[in-house]
């Protein structure tokens, strides 16, 4: 064969019969699992097979990420033909299988990072070893965009891995080191250098002359056993039972998995992958999918990589980092950014104070080390960028400051004033607030225009939002920084504009209220907390607001002059009455809607049924779930009319990664497109009939829906 070079490969043939097929997509930031691809893969793989002079084939990549998995922007939009698509599919398997039984062997040898599409191309090779580099991941991904692997990775994984555990990797998106990937069987063999992983791929090329995979080998059994041994039945038919009970039909795709492995285990491998293409087009379908690739994944990852910051602004370097508060958010924030290599002054007001603060570094890298995802000098190291002090004139030299204190404005003003003494006068200053306007904050400052708000949410080093607020005055040098600043430290930036509660704590508070009203109207408390499970919430209100704490609601509300509406005053007296006269504060003191024994199980307050009498025939339990979703919603499109929002993509980001509003529906604002625009406003008016104006839907929506249009098409 002729050596080949062109925009999706290299293919070139040593002087032992060796061909090494490189993937490299010149076009491509990273390596796509494309139809164009795949065409152009089968016809080099099929020439190989065809030329007696070629022994087999070592395929791997010329990019630092060996495929990243198929290229998602195809299923964007709806498929116009899905008989053609299905088709389209089994002609890929068509092609792979011809690569697998053409007697000549296949290797992949995995240089970087392998999922979805990028794993299933090397199922299709006979032996897989991968470099062993804690960089490199393996394993299939599709569920956290509502898809399965469609590529022959459902049906093949089984043989490999067996039944449970390709279950566990298919149903949780699981993506595995090398050394945990060969444990688990996807593959053959790790090499601590290339050079090694090449030499052992080529050894295995000529020792192995014809090869058989294990889906065409009658000997091989399945690790574990088949589908009809007891542990396989036991496996089916647990997995099934709690994919029900855990997401309640809310991710189709789910289900698709266990139908693929059930069906197809038990016959031929041809039929098998029949089955998968047409369950993957079913699922590709759905609008869940539809919605969890464009927000989930895209949206996601275009915030991520810092699309929201202003473009005529350079770059905002942070090399020196000041941190004013050590309590939980001080040294999270500490943590995360000394994580991302910046020094970090952690200021609080004693040194006891801030030794406490790094101290809570010290035992989140104690744990890393213990699970074996670091290693002591890789603590050291860290630990060394964070300086604890009681010296106000320590944070001297910083390029960003953010103040984290306590949620009081006459605090944060001392603090402020404090600081901008000794802060260079071309520096940003962010207040972490979650609920205080930034542009009355930032009245304190000499230089509001940057004065910006950079709102962490906890644990920081586990949530991945990060809440940018723009006050009247703030320039774009600001945003530009804060937006760099959270890129650099891993986390996603959103950009809003200032108000009351911004937009997180806004809506996030709705959800709160609503879920008290429900108490109040005579729902049963173990309902509505198992509703909001069952339609995708990641906790009950009744639950995150004993999280959140009783004492800090009260506090907020109070503190805050702002003339408030009639649904506030209700939650708020609701709040007062169970801190005031019940003592029940929330989980940190033991005792809120919930109580927490130590060392056991929360629990309900059995009191709150003599507070709020239960009747189950309330409020239909339909009810109970649109008025929780549809609460939220409303108030996340009242921000986006309000010009609080400059997205309907924000809004879903925001809702989604900020307090788990359901993915499958796309988020916050395209839930209305989700549920249906017109039922959507039908609803609210019904609600507003019973339960008040705080259920009144904007004019601008009603236009949309009079006009036919997404909620997507909206503009300001």
């Amino acid at each position: 064969m002729e050596n080949i070079q062109d925009k999706l490969l290299s293919f070139s043939v040593d002087a032992d019969g060796i061909g090494t097929l490189v993937i490299n997509q010149t076009e491509n930031s990273a390596n796509l699992f494309s139809e164009e691809f795949i065409k152009r893969y089968v016809e080099v793989a099929h020439a190989a097979i065809a030329d007696d002079s070629v022994k087999g084939v070592i395929v791997t990549s010329g990019k630092p990420i060996f495929m990243a998995g198929a290229d998602l922007r195809a299923l964007l939009e709806e498929i116009p033909d899905k008989g053609a698509f299905t088709q389209t599919i089994l002609e890929m398997h068509k092609g792979m299988r011809e690569i697998e039984t053409g007697g000549k062997p296949f290797v992949a040898a995995i240089n970087g990072t392998a999922l979805g599409g990028g794993l299933e191309l090397c199922l299709a090779c006979h032996h897989r070893i991968a470099l062993n580099s804690t960089k490199i991941k393996i394993g299939f991904p599709e569920i956290k965009v509502g898809l399965f692997p469609g590529g022959g990775g459902t049906v093949k994984a089984p043989y490999l891995m067996g039944i449970q555990t390709a279950l566990m990797y298919l149903l949780q998106g699981i993506e595995a080191r090398p050394p945990k990937a060969l444990k688990d069987g996807l593959i053959d063999a790790v090499a601590e250098t290339e050079e090694e992983m090449l030499a052992a791929a080529k050894a295995y090329i000529l020792a192995t002359p014809n090869p058989v995979q294990p889906w065409d080998n009658k000997k091989h059994r399945i690790p574990g056993g088949n589908i009809w041994t007891p542990n396989g039945v036991q496996t089916m038919v647990g997995a099934s039972g709690n994919v029900g009970k855990l997401t309640h039909g809310n991710y189709p795709s789910a289900q698709k998995i266990i139908k693929v492995i059930h069906d197809g285990i038990q016959i031929p491998v041809d039929r098998a992958l029949e089955i998968e293409a047409r369950n993957f087009t079913a699922a590709a379908s759905t609008p869940e999918a539809k919605n969890m690739i464009r927000t989930g994944f895209f949206a996601i990852q275009d915030a991520a990589k810092g699309k929201a910051r202003p473009k005529d602004q350079p770059k905002y370097e942070i090399e020196k980092l000041g941190v004013l508060g050590a309590g939980m958010m001080g040294a999270g924030i500490a943590y995360v950014s000394a994580k991302a290599g910046m020094s970090v002054v952690l200021k609080d007001v004693s040194q006891e104070g801030a030794e406490k603060g790094k101290a809570y570094s010290t035992m989140l890298l104690d744990k890393a080390i213990a699970k074996k995802r670091s290693i002591p000098e890789k603590k050291e190291a860290l630990l060394a960028k964070i300086t604890p002090t009681d010296d106000p004139n320590a944070v001297e030299g910083s390029d960003l400051i953010i103040e984290a204190v306590f949620e009081n404005v006459d605090l944060k003003d001392k603090v402020t004033k404090q600081t901008e003494a000794v802060l260079g006068e071309d520096k940003i200053y962010g207040s972490n607030t979650s609920t205080i306007p930034i542009s009355l904050l930032a009245k304190s400052s000499a230089r509001p225009e940057n004065f910006i708000g950079i709102h962490f949410f906890s644990p920081v080093d586990k949530m991945p939002l990060v809440e940018i607020i723009v006050g009247e005055k703030t320039e774009d040098k600001a945003i530009a920084a804060a937006v760099d600043y959270t890129v650099a430290i891993k986390k996603v930036p959103i950009v809003v504009n200032d108000s009351r509660g911004f937009f997180t704590s806004r809506c996030f508070g709705t959800y709160v209220s609503e879920g008290m009203f429900l108490l109040e109207e005579g729902v049963p408390a173990p309902m509505i907390e198992r509703v909001a499970t069952k339609i995708g919430l990641p906790v009950g209100p009744l639950a995150v607001h004993d999280e959140v704490s009783l004492t800090l609601s009260v506090h907020i509300f109070e503190s805050d002059p702002a003339e408030k509406s009639a649904s506030e005053k209700r939650s708020y007296a609701m709040v007062k009455n169970l801190v005031e006269n019940h003592n029940r504060t929330g989980k940190r003191d033991g005792a809120g809607f919930y109580d927490y024994p130590k060392g056991g199980q929360k629990k309900l307050w059995s009191g709150l049924k003599e507070i709020y009498t239960p009747d189950v025939n309330a409020v239909s339990e339909e009810d109970v779930k649109k008025r929780m979703l549809h609460r939220q919603v409303l108030e996340s499109y009242r921000c986006l009319d309000e010009g609080v929002l400059r997205s309907t993509t924000d809004g879903d980001i925001g809702s989604i990664l900020g307090w788990g509003f359901p993915i499958f529906t796309g988020g916050a604002l395209s839930y209305i497109d989700y549920v249906g625009m017109d039922n959507f406003i039908a609803d609210c008016d019904a609600f507003k009939a019973l339960h008040g104006d705080h259920w009144e839907v904007p004019q601008s929506l009603r236009d949309l829906a009079a006009a036919g249009k997404s909620i997507h098409d909206f503009k300001k």
